[in-house]
């Protein structure tokens, strides 16, 4: 029996209706394609909660979502965005606590429904709730993954997560911010049940009429989470109890929880292990630990408040400002089709053919054949080659299975989608071919006629060249309107970024489609115009060029990485030159060096490190050493290759970040000033995706427009000055600065 409900419950998007004595209460936000919550939300449902209290018909209550694949997707972030104080902040934190500490106190029972996403402010409702069945749907995923905004959970999730699965456990969800699958979350106790999603509604339904009548109870055991006890069957729950209480897991946890030296055991070596990680950079998840030892130590009541009071401030905290204005920018990259013109469809990709073995064609035919789902063809010039690449795809699938984020079964399944041999049969089928061969124009040029030849005429030629104009290769093509660039980053399967280049032949049909293959493989997206070195080998050269001029200079190589991890880089210049490869920077540098001009040029100071074998990590012979794969301290051989020796010169940390960093932004400014950027916000996007710029500074153009534009132009003056023509300001930093304008706007 459905009721009429109010126009403010209507608006938000609530169905009541009554079945058996349980009143389902269904919640479906119009014109949004998840449920997000807000203030307007929380009213809403309050008034239906009131309803189902007082009607004596009702004996239970269970909350389900009416879309598709979503739960409730958390708060709305672009209401966060409007708040403009702490003190602001912290009132809708508490109005949301109030909101579940009452549904928490509800006097009949409450059964959460969740399929698809549950996080956030969605699993704080789903944690007010007496019991949670959860599908058992790959898009079912929970967690609270505030942190990733800068934030921490504001509704009471940090009590009350702690309170049903425990500290630890609590901590690893809500200090990372990672989500969970129902298996797991079923493990940690955070759902009650598991079921198929069919079976969802009738089962939720049941269990709220069994809670009702007695016939199921729900006991806590602590850091176990909710366990249903049937009471016909005490005696199997009370077994089952006692054969909690006896796991060593349990008490160690109990031990460090329930003493007030346990406790401190406990958070000082989370906080230790927390700054290894954020460096003091990202204050929500030393705050999120000070508001879960608060309610440990001082009460739910102290807990909460402290959440409140934390949660206001880093609202409207500038690094949370940045990690929300990235989100809206990849929210925005997800809806576009990488064109000018939005009513370009893209082409169905159902076979996607691999040149090249390496890590990079192995990670690409993982990609493509385990996320976007379609059959892979791979070529290789030798059975070693193609082997390896299939070794690389079962290596990734293996990892997975490891994880259990994959069954055994549904690895065997997608390695089944992946074949490779040492010429281009299979390859008339491909809608798709994606090349990931050695750097020579001449031998792309080759390949791009052999492919031309033996693929349907509406087969795409992407290249993942990191550093050739796609014009150039385009030239050596029949169709070079289906010529386009795709750079995606090593290790392929775990770098976020796909960097797609367009040259100014490329059909629009062909980017809209090779942006929804990059999307379809988990990637984000940016599409960038055609130069050398595109946008991120571009801005990362002066990058790698100051570090390079640094050494020479005599820099000690140990803390002119430090200086830049404690500037926010996930790693310092050095070791990613050992990661990307020292021989592949050496051959990268003329070509930048040839379109650029002198301000591009490497210094010499890497010549002799080449010379003498040192290719890095693949060779276990860089500037680091390297034990069984692992880097290990710096090779103090190396400095005999350098200018100075072994006579290194104390410098400035900050000045020797600074200088780095400076040369990345000048570079983007000149990318954007040159069109090879159609935004600041892919900029943003493409270096912190692509290349690790710090998040919380919101990428080169966030981080300029923070420092002011006129402020950098100084800086890059004063280092013009003191080291010649590559420091030389870009020209559309300068007009920004005549014209009084930011990059992103006033």
């Amino acid at each position: 029996m459905a009721i009429k409900l109010d126009e403010v419950e209507a608006k938000q998007g609530f169905r009541y209706e009554v079945e058996g004595g349980v009143a389902v209460i269904t919640f479906d936000l119009p014109d949004s394609a998840v449920n997000t919550l807000s203030p307007e939300t929380g009213e809403a449902f309050t008034a239906l909660m009131r309803h189902a209290e007082g009607d004596t018909a009702v004996k239970a209550v269970v909350f389900i979502s009416g879309k598709k694949d979503n739960f409730v997707a958390g708060a709305k972030i672009d209401f966060l965005q409007t708040l403009r104080s702490a003190e602001e902040a912290t009132a809708i934190s508490r109005n949301g606590q109030q909101g579940f500490e009452q549904l928490d106190a509800f006097p009949k029972p409450v059964v959460a429904a969740i399929h698809g996403s549950c996080l956030g402010g969605g699993l704080e409702w789903a944690l007010a709730c007496d019991y949670r069945i959860a599908t058992d749907s790959p898009k079912t995923t929970l967690g609270l993954p505030e942190v990733q905004l800068g934030l921490i959970p504001g509704a009471g999730g940090t009590q009350r997560l702690p309170a049903l699965i425990g500290a630890q456990q609590a901590l690893d969800l809500i200090l990372t911010g990672k989500n969970v699958k129902p298996a797991k979350a079923k493990k940690l106790g955070l759902v009650d049940e598991v079921v198929p999603v069919p079976l969802l509604r009738s089962l939720a339904l049941q269990r709220a009429g069994e809670l009702a009548a007695g016939t199921l109870k729900v006991t806590r055991a602590h850091g176990q989470g909710l366990k249903a006890v049937a009471s016909s069957g005490k005696a199997k729950g009370l077994a089952g109890f006692l054969k909690g209480l006896a796991s060593k897991d349990l008490w160690t946890e109990v031990a460090l929880e329930d003493n007030p030296l346990g406790r401190k055991v406990l958070f000082d070596q989370a906080r230790k292990q927390l700054l290894k990680k954020t460096r003091g950079k990202y204050p929500a998840p030393e705050k999120a630990l000070q508001v879960i030892r608060a309610g440990l130590e001082s009460g739910r009541a102290a807990g909460l408040e402290a959440e409140a009071k934390a949660f206001g401030e880093l609202v409207v905290s500038d690094v949370s400002r940045r990690l929300v204005e990235i989100f809206f920018a990849t929210t925005a990259l997800k809806k576009e089709n990488g064109t000018a013109n939005p009513s370009v469809k893209a082409r169905e990709v159902k076979k996607v053919g691999v040149l090249g073995g390496g890590l990079m064609g192995g990670g690409i035919a993982y990609v493509s054949s385990a996320l976007q789902g379609v059959h892979v063809r791979e070529k290789d010039k030798d059975d070693a080659g193609a082997g390896r690449a299939l070794k690389q795809v079962q290596s990734v699938l293996d990892e997975r299975v490891k994880r259990r984020s994959l069954t055994s079964r549904e690895a065997v399944a997608k390695m089944a989608m992946v074949t490779a041999g040492t010429d281009y049969s299979g390859f008339k089928t491909a809608d798709l071919v994606i090349e990931a061969v050695f750097e020579d124009l001449k031998l792309k040029h080759r390949i791009i006629a052999e492919v031309e030849a033996v693929t349907r005429e509406d087969c795409i030629f992407a290249s993942n060249t990191s550093s050739l104009p796609i014009s150039e290769l385009a030239k050596g093509s029949k169709r070079p309107a289906q010529v386009i660039g795709m750079h995606y980053f090593s290790p392929v399967h775990k770098m976020p970024l796909l960097e797609i280049i367009t040259h100014p032949g490329t059909a629009e049909w062909v980017t809209a489609t090779c942006v929804e293959v990059g999307r379809k493989q988990g990637k984000t997206v940016i599409v960038v115009n055609d130069g050398p070195g595109f946008y991120t080998s571009r801005i990362l050269a002066p990058y790698m060029n100051e570090a390079a001029y640094l050494l020479a200079d005599g820099a000690d190589i140990t803390a002119l990485d430090k200086a830049l991890v404690e500037f926010g880089f996930p790693v310092g210049p050095i070791t990613l030159l050992d990661e990307v490869g020292i021989d592949v920077a050496h051959k990268v540098g003329p070509i930048m060096e040839g379109a650029f001009g002198k301000r591009m040029a490497a210094p010499k100071a890497l010549d002799g490190v080449v010379a003498d074998g040192r290719l890095g990590r693949k060779t276990q012979k860089g500037f680091y050493l390297y034990e069984n794969g692992k880097k290990k301290d710096v090779d103090p051989t190396v400095y005999a290759l350098l200018p100075h020796g072994k006579d290194r010169k104390p410098m400035e940390r900050a000045e020797m970040a600074e200088r780095c960093a400076l040369q990345m932004v000048n570079e983007a400014i000149r990318c954007l000033g040159e069109n090879i950027l159609r935004s600041p916000r892919d900029g943003d996007v493409g270096a912190i995706f692509g290349l690790g710029f710090p998040p919380f500074l919101g990428g080169p153009f966030r981080y300029a427009d923070s420092l002011g534009p006129a402020q950098l132009l100084r800086k890059l003056e004063h280092y013009q000055d003191k080291f010649g023509e590559r420091f030389t300001p870009a020209p559309f930093l300068i007009e920004q600065v005549r014209a009084g304008k930011s990059f992103h706007g006033g």
